[in-house]
């Protein structure tokens, strides 16, 4: 039925915006300059009150719809059975395996009645919808039809209205970060009763297995994040020192040295690195580089680990090449022509005029390139779990293995958790943390390209 909903909304916002503009054309007649605004504007104005009229009843009517076909279904369900969310989830499951065919066995009388009694509502609840959203749309269809004439500023209405849009989009996700924010901090203050700030910021052990019994061995309950501070930063550095000078050189490159054809040919296939997806990088830093980084470093004798800091980041900077290139690469294009031939005026050659000239102009876009570069180098998780592994290891060593903070989210989440225990909470405050370090990371890019920052008439 949502699917019918929209369609018919698309359906009534087309045929209401021929109409609009139908009717201003001929209010209009032989002289347009009659009217205030185009006959498109006029149409536009009435699609935009029926879109609107529909969406507004099915974001409000929606939710109320869902809760009362919850309520129906579970009316017959014996509320033993229902007593938490799990229970809950079990049943609505059962439900829609019912519906669809494909529950295994034989349903019972009180699961057969629920579903039925959740199909009914389903059913009732969107004609309800359904009939309700086109009402309240041709009632405002019939009110703008009624203000269409050559004094309406249909034009301004229009203009008014889509600024209103823009402002919601945006507040929705400003209100999306806060509301992540807040859910983040939250659950990791339930943490900090837990677990002490102080250990949890300095301790050199990572070890969030907590013990069931007393004498379970390998269950610490160590909650120390320097080993994956270490372990995310000699990561990122790796990738950064990989992906900076090649990206950086590469941009430079494709914006001074290239020939029109050359870059329409090499930017594309430079860029496509970063559709890669990254469990195929894992992939391949498993599978091909880490044995090559351990066959030559057995050569010089050196002990190298099956899987290491390098492999993962040599690897995770290949991918984070696009990030600093394209956007490098988009800034030094930016950079005013007249500056290049000032200088070469001077008596400057191409590559002087590179370092003295461009390079220094687009300084803060090439910043705030690596900065996103290096965001998110932090917070890969594929790559380094396949390569560099999951064991926390306080170590400079980049042969050694090594993890970071979202390999380790990741492995607190997998399965089923208990949502109140200090195990499952420190993936919250480790997500806290590396949301700290992000922001961090921004703040400094802002700071830096205010301080450098140079504008041109």
């Amino acid at each position: 039925m949502t699917a019918t909903y929209f369609l018919i909304l698309a359906l009534l916002t087309v045929s209401l915006f021929l109409v609009g503009r139908q009717r201003a054309s001929s209010i209009a007649g032989a002289e347009p300059s009659s009217l205030h605004s185009l006959p498109s504007y006029h149409g536009m104005f009435l699609a935009a009150l029926i879109a609107l009229s529909m969406l507004l009843v099915y974001v409000l009517g929606a939710p109320l719809a869902n809760r009362y076909v919850e309520a129906q279904a579970l009316a017959g369900i014996d509320p033993a059975t229902i007593a938490d969310g799990l229970g809950r989830s079990a049943v609505f499951r059962d439900i829609h395996s019912i519906l669809a065919g494909t529950y295994a066995g034989t349903a019972s009388p009180e699961l057969a009645n629920a579903a039925s009694a959740y199909s009914s509502a389903v059913s009732l609840t969107g004609w309800l919808l359904l009939i309700g959203g086109v009402a309240l749309a041709l009632a405002a269809a019939m009110m703008g039809f009624r203000l269409i004439g050559p004094q309406f500023r249909a034009r301004n209405s229009v203009e008014r209205l889509i600024k209103y849009v823009l402002l919601a989009c945006s507040a929705i996700a400003v209100l999306t970060t806060i509301g992540i924010v807040f859910s983040v901090v939250f659950e990791t203050i339930q943490f900090f009763t837990k677990v002490s700030p102080i250990d949890f910021l300095f301790g050199l052990q990572w070890s969030p297995q907590t013990a069931i019994r007393a004498d379970q061995v390998g269950s610490s309950g160590a909650f120390g994040i320097v080993p994956l501070v270490v372990g995310t930063l000699l990561i990122t550095v790796i990738a950064i020192a990989v992906a900076g000078p090649l990206g950086l050189f590469a941009a430079i490159y494709m914006a001074e040295y290239a020939s029109p054809r050359t870059r329409a040919i090499v930017k594309p296939i430079l860029e496509i690195l970063a559709g890669v997806p990254t469990v195929v990088l894992g992939f391949f830093a498993a599978l091909t580089v880490a044995p090559f980084i351990r066959g030559w470093g057995e050569t010089f004798g050196l002990s190298v680990s099956s899987e290491s800091a390098l492999a993962a980041g040599l690897v995770m900077g290949m991918m984070i090449i696009p990030f600093v290139s394209s956007l490098s690469d988009d800034v030094i294009n930016a950079v005013p022509q007249s500056l290049r031939d000032g200088s070469y005026a001077m008596g400057a050659t191409k590559s002087e005029t590179i370092k003295k000239v461009i390079l220094p102009a687009a300084l803060p876009g090439i910043v705030s390139a690596f900065m996103l570069a290096i965001s998110r180098a932090v917070g890969e998780t594929m790559i380094v779990v396949m390569a560099a592994g999951l064991a926390a290891n306080l170590t400079f060593n980049p042969l050694e293995a090594v993890t970071t903070f979202t390999v380790q989210i990741k492995t607190i989440l997998v399965g089923d958790q208990e949502f109140d225990s200090a195990k499952t909470l420190s993936a919250f405050a480790l997500g806290f943390v590396l949301f700290f370090f992000t922001l961090v990371l921004n703040f400094i890019a802002l700071q830096i390209v205010k301080r450098y920052r140079e504008q041109y008439d």
